[in-house]
C-alpha cells in the first residue's frame, strides 16, 4: 500500500533515478510484474539491505533499486512499479514502459503469479515486444500447487522463446536457480527470437507498411540528418498504400477468422511458438538498448503523446518529423482507414490480440487438475463483497481492530510513560547538578523532552498494534475487497473507488493517506481524495477520542465490556467521518472539481495466509517507527513553543492564558472554550499533545502534565465547565479540523503548490466549525 519510510516520508523527494553500480561491469536488470505477484518479496530477498530509494524523474512514483551478486555477475536490480499493462493509462504504467524502453537495462525479469498466469502473460507479451532480453519468473508455485495447478515451465519457455524460471520468492534456492538463468541470459551472444503477437491482419499489414522507414530512422540515421534507406522505405510505403482498399478487401476473410478466435489463414496448422518464430523480426542493432521497430510502428499508429515525448528525448530528434517515417505512418493509417478500422478501434483490437495470444500460450503450459481450484475464494467473496454482508463485516472488523488496539495499548503505554518520565527526572537531576539556568532546564527538559515523552508514550503502543493488524488485512487480500465494496458509494460521489484504500491508510497516518493517493490516476479524483482524507482520524487523534469516550460516555472503571463499548462508539464516530468524506467528495465533484468518475482495474488477489513474523517486522520498522520519528521531529519545536507561551507572562497571565481568553467567546459558540481551541491550534504539529495542553492550561502550569487516571482527569475537566455537550463538540472538532503540519506539507509536495494545501486546511475546519455550532445550538435550545 505504499506506507513505508521510502514512499511516505518527507524525504521521498523527486530526486530522479540514478543507477548506482558498485562496479562498472555490473548489469542493470528491471524487475517488472503485476501487483500482488510477490515482486517486492523477490526483490527484497535478492537485495537484502543493499537498496536505494527515490522517485522516478518528474513523477510522484517511488522507485527502488538494489544490488546482488552471483558467481558470474553483479546486478543492479530496479524494482519498477507494479502494473497490469504498458499502455500507460497511469503514472505507474508510464514509468514501467519508459524504463523498459529507454532505461538501457541489460535484461528484464517479469514476475508472474502462477495461480493466474494467463492474465499475467499480457504484461509479458508487451514486454517482449519491446525487448528480447526477457526472463519470465513464474512465482508463487507453492500456491499454485495447493490449488492443484501445474505449470509446464519448459513448454512455456518453448512457446515464448525466452527463458522461464519457476520460483517461490520466500525460498532462496528457487531464487538461486533463477539467477543462474539470468546469468545465462545476459551472457548470451546471439539474440533470442521471442514470441510475436499476431494482431488483426489489417494491423499486421499496417505495421509492415510503416516499419521499414522506422527501422531506417532509428537504426541507420544520425539525429541530425536523413538517410537514403529511410527515403526509399517511405516511397515503398507510399506505393503500397495505393492498393490499400483492394488489399483490405482481399484480407476480409482472414480478418473474420481472426475475430472468431482462429489463427490467420497463412499460419496453417503451425503451433503458436512456430508462428512466432517464423514471423520474428530481428532487432535492428545488436545493442540491448536498441528499440524494436515493429513495436515502435505499432505505437506510432496508436499515437501516445507521452511516449512520443519520451522517444524524442531518448533519440534526440522527433521521429515523426522524418519525412519517410511520417509518410510511412500516414500510409499505414490510410490503409487501416480503408480497411474500416477507425483510430478509436485500434487500441481495442491491439488489446484483443494480446488477450488471445496470452490465452493461446497459457493453454499450452497451464494445466488445472481441479477445475474449481478457486471456488473457496469465490465463496468468501460472495460473502465479503455482498451488498448485505459486506458493509457490516467491514464495520465489525474495524471495531475489532480498534478494540484490540485500545485493550492492548493501555498497559504498555503506562509502562512506557513511567519509564520516559523517570528519564525526565534523571535529566532534571543532571541539569541541576551542572547548575544550568532554570529557564534552560525548563525549555529543554520540561518543554521539549516532556512533549516528546508524551508523544512517544501515547503513540507508540497503539501504532505497534494497529499497523501490524492493518498489514495483516493487507497481506491477507482483504483490503482490495474494501475498495471493491466502497467503489459504488464513491462512484455516486463522482470520485474513485481507490479512495477507499487511501482512506484506510489515513487511519494510521493522514500523511500516508495523502501519499497513497498516487494510486489514483485521475488528477481530479486524486485531489478529492487528498482534500477529504483528513475526515478519517489518524492514529494521533485516537487517544483524545478514546479518553473522552471513556470519561463521559462509557465510564472509567475499565474492563472488557467498557473497552468493547468504547470501541463501538469510536467506530460509530469514524463511520460519521466516512459519511462526511462521501458528502464533501460529492460537493467537490459538483463544484470546483467537476467531472465524471473514472473506471479502473482492481484485482481481487487470492486470499493468502499472512507471514506473521515478516508482517510484524515490516510494520514496526517501515511504518510504526517511521511515523513515530516524523511525529517526534514536528513535536520537538511544538514543545518549545508551548513552554514559551506557558512561561512568558504579560501582566498576571501567561501568553497561553491571554490567547485562550481571546479565543473564548468564539469557542463558546462551538460548544468549546478558549483553552480547548487553543490546544487544537498548538497541536498543529502533532494531534497527540492536545489533551496535555488542555491539562496544562487548566492547571496554570508551565509544562505539560500527566494524570495517573482518567477519573482525576474527568474531575479536572468538569471543574473547568465541561459537560456532555463539551465532550461531543470536542470529539467532533477532533474529527473535523485542520490536518497536522506533516500532512499539510505532504499535500504541498504532492500537488506542487499552496492552493490545495489551503483548501485542505479550510474545508474540514469549516465543516467542524459549522457542525459544532449546530450541536451546541441545538443542545442550548433543549436545555
Amino acid at each position: 500500500m505504499g506506507l513505508t519510510n521510502t514512499s511516505v516520508g518527507m524525504g521521498a523527494v523527486d530526486s530522479g533515478l540514478e543507477i548506482r553500480k558498485q562496479a562498472p561491469t555490473d548489469k542493470v536488470v528491471a524487475i517488472a510484474g503485476n501487483p500482488n505477484v510477490g515482486k517486492s518479496t523477490l526483490f527484497n530477498n535478492l537485495t537484502g539491505m543493499n537498496q536505494h530509494t527515490g522517485n522516478w524523474p518528474g513523477k510522484t512514483v517511488s522507485n527502488a533499486q538494489g544490488w546482488c551478486k552471483t558467481g558470474r555477475h553483479g546486478y543492479v536490480l530496479v524494482d519498477i512499479p507494479g502494473t497490469y499493462s504498458l499502455m500507460a493509462h497511469s503514472a505507474e504504467e508510464e514509468v514501467a514502459r519508459n524504463f523498459i524502453c529507454f532505461g538501457k537495462s541489460d535484461a528484464v525479469v517479469v514476475v508472474c503469479d502462477a495461480t493466474c498466469l494467463e492474465r499475467n502473460l499480457n504484461l509479458v507479451l508487451q514486454t517482449m515486444e519491446i525487448s528480447d532480453r526477457v526472463l519470465v519468473c513464474v512465482n508463487l508455485l507453492d500456491e499454485a500447487k495447493r490449488k492443484h495447478i501445474s505449470i509446464d515451465l519448459n513448454a512455456l519457455s518453448d512457446e515464448l522463446g525466452v527463458p522461464v524460471a519457476g520460483t517461490v520468492a520466500r525460498k532462496k534456492k528457487s531464487l538461486d536457480r533463477m539467477m543462474d538463468q539470468l546469468d545465462d541470459l545476459v551472457d548470451r551472444e546471439t539474440a533470442l527470437t521471442p514470441f510475436k503477437v499476431q494482431y488483426d491482419p489489417l494491423i499486421e499489414q499496417a505495421i509492415r507498411i510503416a516499419e521499414p522507414a522506422i527501422r531506417a530512422a532509428v537504426c541507420g540515421k544520425s539525429p541530425a540528418g536523413g538517410s537514403d534507406a529511410a527515403a526509399e522505405a517511405g516511397e515503398a510505403a507510399a506505393g503500397e498504400v495505393a492498393t490499400g482498399e483492394a488489399a483490405a478487401r482481399d484480407r476480409a476473410a482472414s480478418a473474420e477468422a481472426w475475430n472468431a478466435g482462429e489463427a490467420p489463414a497463412e499460419t496453417g496448422n503451425a503451433t503458436v511458438g512456430e508462428v512466432a518464430k517464423a514471423a520474428a523480426i530481428s532487432p535492428c542493432c545488436d545493442s540491448p538498448a536498441a528499440l524494436n521497430p515493429r513495436w515502435l510502428a505499432l505505437k506510432l499508429l496508436d499515437y501516445d503523446k507521452s511516449l512520443m515525448d519520451e522517444l524524442k528525448a531518448y533519440l534526440g530528434f522527433d521521429i515523426l518529423e522524418d519525412p519517410a517515417v511520417a509518410a510511412g505512418v500516414e500510409a499505414a493509417r490510410d490503409y487501416l482507414k480503408a480497411g474500416g478500422l477507425r483510430p478509436e478501434q485500434l487500441k481495442d483490437k491491439i488489446v484483443s490480440g494480446l488477450v488471445k495470444a496470452a490465452e493461446a500460450v497459457s493453454r499450452k503450459a497451464v494445466h488445472f487438475q481441479k477445475e474449481g481450484y478457486n471456488d473457496g475464494d469465490r465463496r468468501l467473496d460472495k460473502v465479503l463483497t455482498s451488498k448485505w454482508a459486506g458493509y457490516p463485516i467491514m464495520l465489525a472488523l474495524l471495531a475489532l481492530v480498534f478494540w484490540i488496539t485500545i485493550t492492548g495499548a493501555n498497559y504498555p503505554s503506562a509502562l512506557l510513560s513511567d519509564l520516559l518520565f523517570k528519564v525526565q527526572d534523571r535529566l532534571l537531576d543532571v541539569f541541576h547538578y551542572i547548575g544550568a539556568p532554570e529557564w534552560l532546564t525548563g525549555m529543554l527538559v520540561l518543554g521539549i523532552y516532556r512533549v516528546l515523552a508524551w508523544v512517544v508514550s501515547v503513540m507508540l503502543p497503539p501504532m505497534a498494534i494497529f499497523f501490524p493488524m492493518f498489514t495483516l488485512l493487507e497481506d491477507s487480500g482483504y483490503l482490495p475487497r474494501i475498495a471493491y465494496n466502497l467503489d459504488k458509494p464513491f462512484k455516486c460521489c463522482h470520485a474513485c473507488g481507490k479512495q477507499a484504500l487511501t482512506m484506510c491508510m489515513g487511519f494510521g497516518c493522514n500523511a500516508a493517506g495523502i501519499v497513497g493517493c498516487r494510486i489514483i490516476d485521475s488528477p481530479r479524483e486524486r485531489l478529492i481524495a487528498m482534500v477529504t482524507n483528513n475526515f478519517v482520524p489518524c492514529n494521533g487523534r485516537f487517544p483524545t477520542l478514546i479518553a473522552i469516550i471513556s470519561m463521559f460516555f462509557v465510564g472509567v472503571a475499565g474492563g472488557a465490556g467498557n473497552t468493547l463499548l468504547s470501541s463501538l462508539l469510536l467506530t460509530l464516530l469514524i463511520l460519521f467521518g466516512i459519511l462526511m468524506t462521501f458528502a464533501v467528495s460529492k460537493a467537490l465533484s459538483m463544484t470546483v472539481l467537476k467531472g465524471v468518475p473514472s473506471s479502473f482495474t482492481l484485482e481481487l488477489p487470492p486470499y493468502r495466509r499472512p507471514q506473521i513474523g515478516k508482517v510484524i517486522v515490516r510494520s514496526i520498522f517501515d511504518r510504526t517507527l517511521f511515523v513515530l520519528g516524523r511525529a517526534i521531529v514536528v513535536a520537538a519545536p511544538a514543545g518549545l513553543l508551548i513552554w514559551i507561551m506557558a512561561n512568558v507572562y504579560v501582566g498576571d497571565l501567561s501568553l497561553l492564558a491571554h490567547c485562550s481568553a481571546f479565543l473564548d467567546p468564539f469557542a463558546r459558540l462551538m460548544g468549546l472554550d478558549g483553552v480547548i481551541l487553543m490546544a487544537f491550534i498548538l497541536g498543529l504539529p502533532a494531534n497527540e499533545i492536545v489533551i496535555p495542553i488542555i491539562i496544562m492550561a487548566y492547571m496554570a502550569q508551565g509544562s505539560l502534565l500527566e494524570f495517573d487516571s482518567l477519573t482525576q482527569l474527568k474531575e479536572l475537566l468538569v471543574a473547568n465547565g465541561w459537560t456532555w455537550v463539551t465532550a461531543v463538540c470536542t470529539m467532533l472538532f477532533s474529527l473535523m479540523h485542520w490536518p497536522c503540519s506533516t500532512t499539510l506539507l505532504t499535500i504541498r509536495k504532492e500537488t506542487g503548490g499552496w492552493k490545495w494545501v489551503i483548501a485542505s486546511f479550510l474545508i474540514p475546519t469549516l465543516c467542524g466549525f459549522a457542525l459544532c455550532m449546530l450541536v451546541a445550538g441545538v443542545a442550548g435550545m433543549l436545555a
